[in-house]
């Protein structure tokens, strides 16, 4: 049974789930009486978790000016995607050959429930579960913590660019042949799809961002799983 969440784990996810699902768009001014009426918390869990999500780079604090949402540009999103292709590949290779059958029956049921391809709340669940078994699997508490990070600035950029994404039902279920990679203990196997599919899925995105017209979230509902650490 999981340990109840404090008052400032409370407002760090609550936060999070603003921030990564565009309910609190990029550049928005942080207003922290709101956030403490409409999530009815204190000042002190509230600063608590900003202050957390400010070292996690979605929230930007200006001396003197305040508190805002970080903004999304594609200089970042190179940046960004530099970066955790090549942790993910690592978090691969650990995972197949550290994972049991157990994260595997996970995973597998987790795709089970692959919805159809409009079902955007679910097929986001779904991506961010798997990607967490495999960190979970790869046995290495340094290399999750970071990747939930960075997975999180990714899903924000996925909410951002949502209506201009055509195949995401697809890219959803690349995740199988990844899982049979794992499975099989297949390391080398298991890093070169998961950098696929993380390369191909981060072009999308920025080909998107560049030519796209301004993406609306089209998701709403509570994709927590996805996107707690």
């Amino acid at each position: 049974m999981s340990q109840p969440l404090s008052l400032s784990q409370r407002a760090y996810r609550d936060i999070k789930h603003k921030i990564v699902t565009l309910n609190l768009p990029p550049g928005a001014v942080i207003d922290e009486a709101a956030l403490q009426e409409e999530l009815q918390l204190g000042r002190t869990p509230i600063r608590e978790a900003l202050k957390r999500l400010s070292l996690e780079k979605l929230v930007t604090i200006v001396p003197r000016r305040g508190m805002f949402v970080t903004d999304i540009g594609i200089t970042d999103l190179k940046h960004l995607y530099e970066v955790r292709v090549e942790m993910e590949a690592l978090a691969a290779r650990l995972a197949a050959r550290r994972g049991t059958e157990r994260h595997w029956q996970r995973m597998e049921a987790a795709l089970q429930k692959v919805p159809g391809q409009s079902d955007y709340d679910a097929l986001i669940a779904i991506d961010g579960a798997c990607h967490e078994i495999m960190y979970e699997a790869a046995g290495n508490v340094f290399l999750s913590d970071t990747l939930n990070v960075l997975y999180a600035l990714s899903l924000r950029l996925w909410y951002f660019v949502l209506a201009d994404i055509s195949d995401m039902h697809d890219t959803v279920l690349e995740h199988q042949a990844i899982l049979d990679a794992l499975r099989a203990g297949d390391e080398e196997r298991a890093a070169a799809l998961i950098r696929r599919h993380i390369t191909v899925f981060q072009e999308e995105i920025q080909a998107a961002m560049v030519g796209g017209r301004p993406a609306q979230p089209q998701a709403t509902g509570a994709v927590a799983e996805g996107i707690e650490q």
